[in-house]
């Protein structure tokens, strides 16, 4: 897992002057008529992600079910920051393919560029421009064709303070280059650069260095990774630079903001050293904002920023303690019932996971009080995740219970949003306090991960 900078997290001692002209009105103001920016549809849950493994394998530990249920359980950024220019396409291709077999969209965070974080808690990169070029040519040719988020170079507009300007001149057309390289390679994908947040660079420099480094190639641009601002705050300051980027000319440009650990307090820059964050609003491309595309969870909660624990580490007391007393996720919302693309594996192995080998079954709803539930499997060499949907007749339930059969050999690791009864044969998997009621023909969503092979499992479900 990539290393995450220290320094994006610093407030500047102009923080005041970095939102001049910017109102602190409230969130309400932000809304136009559009429900949300120009993405649409579920994002995609990494189920190998350093969070999921921690779940699996710490079933007995007494922060499991919150740090399970309140982060385990929902999408997160996949980081791309080891220099691998040879191997990078298939790690690429095999995180795409599983996406888009699960029909859903994945983030990833490109962490690449040279000289990256200025030499501090998460130095590194490609060794030269023309060495990250090259790599950056490789993971464009395995993003596939369906939509895809990419957060593009953490840091890289914002912190500048190492660079000469003829340096600065260069890593602009670099990021230009790379932006335009990844249309190329998928015109489907959205690409966001550095627009650090708001309070650091005000909205007029920060449109300034985007324009730079070819944001009119881009979607827009990313705020808030990896800090503590306020979503509203973040939403002004964003409105902000889309209103300077107007006045130049660069029109259309969104904003996304990361909302992965801004639900609690702001202060010290290190989240390492503080227990009064909370997770912020749940990652959705329903935004309701048409400036707006995604809330997105790009800095994986849990994971360090280089102060107590070596930066990008997960730390399950970080995790525990951003998760706990945060809400409950919203129920989620069934994937189309179509099934999905046969797409094959790559010829090098993604770590944990694979596209599926089996198409979900479309289960017709039942009919009165009743429900039914439908199983999509992830098939690895020894493993598997499983999405079940739960689906509500033509009237509401109230309370969910559903009977998974598995074949010999496998074993259930880890379950979120339902508890689970029983690790292997026949387990039974009842709802949780939030997603019980499920409205009549509407939808709500659990998951495991297990041993063995799921292939062949079959669900029942009964309400009440």
């Amino acid at each position: 897992m990539a290393t995450l900078s220290s320094l994006r997290r610093r407030s500047v001692a102009a923080s005041v002057a970095a939102v001049a002209g910017v109102a602190a009105v409230g969130i309400g103001l932000t809304v136009g008529s559009a429900s949300a920016g120009t993405l649409s549809g579920s994002l995609y849950r990494d189920p190998s992600s350093a969070v999921v493994r921690w779940v699996a394998a710490n079933p007995g530990d007494s922060r499991t079910a919150v740090i399970r249920d309140k982060i385990a359980s929902q999408p997160q950024a996949r980081w791309f920051a080891n220099f691998n220019p040879s191997t990078v396409q298939s790690e690429v291709s095999g995180f795409i393919g599983a996406a888009n077999a699960a029909q859903q969209i994945p983030v990833l965070a490109v962490y690449e560029i040279t000289n990256r974080d200025c030499g501090g808690a998460s130095a590194g990169g490609a060794p030269d421009l023309n060495q990250y070029q090259t790599w950056v040519t490789n993971f464009s040719r395995g993003l596939g064709n369906q939509t895809v988020i990419i957060i593009l170079e953490t840091d890289s507009l914002a912190l500048l303070t190492c660079l000469s300007s003829a340096e600065i001149n260069a890593r602009n057309q670099a990021i230009s280059t790379a932006t335009r390289t990844i249309k190329s390679g998928n015109p489907n994908a959205k690409v966001y650069l550095d627009g650090g947040h708001s309070t650091w660079n005000s909205a007029g420099e920060t449109a300034n260095r985007l324009r730079a480094a070819g944001v009119q190639y881009a979607d827009g641009f990313f705020t808030n990774v990896s800090n503590y601002n306020s979503t509203s705050g973040e939403a002004n300051f964003g409105r902000a630079v889309i209103s300077a980027l107007n006045g130049m000319g660069i029109s259309g440009k969104r904003q996304v903001i990361d909302t992965s650990r801004n639900g609690g307090a702001s202060g010290d820059w290190c989240g390492d050293d503080n227990t009064d964050r909370r997770i912020g609003q749940y990652p959705t491309t329903n935004t309701g904002d048409s400036n707006i595309d995604a809330y997105l969870w790009v800095k994986p909660p849990g994971e360090a920023d280089g102060c107590r624990y070596t930066a990008g580490s997960f730390q399950p007391d970080l995790a525990f303690s951003l998760a706990n007393g945060a809400p409950n996720p919203p129920p989620t919302t069934a994937p189309p019932t179509t099934a999905p693309p046969t797409t094959a594996p790559p010829t090098t192995a993604p770590p944990t996971t694979a596209p599926p080998t089996t198409a979900p079954p479309t289960t017709p709803p039942p009919t009165g009080n009743g429900c039914s539930a439908s199983v999509a499997l992830n098939q690895w060499s020894g493993g598997f995740t499983a999405s079940v949907n739960v689906t509500a007749g033509s009237a509401s339930i109230n309370g969910w219970t559903v009977t998974i059969a598995l074949p010999g050999g496998a074993a259930v690791t880890s379950t979120w949003n339902a508890q689970a009864s029983g690790t292997s044969g026949t387990v039974r998997f009842t709802n949780v306090s939030y997603n019980g009621q499920v409205g009549a023909g509407q939808t709500t969503n659990f998951g495991f991960q297990g041993t063995g092979t799921g292939t062949g499992a079959t669900a029942t479900c009964a309400a009440g």
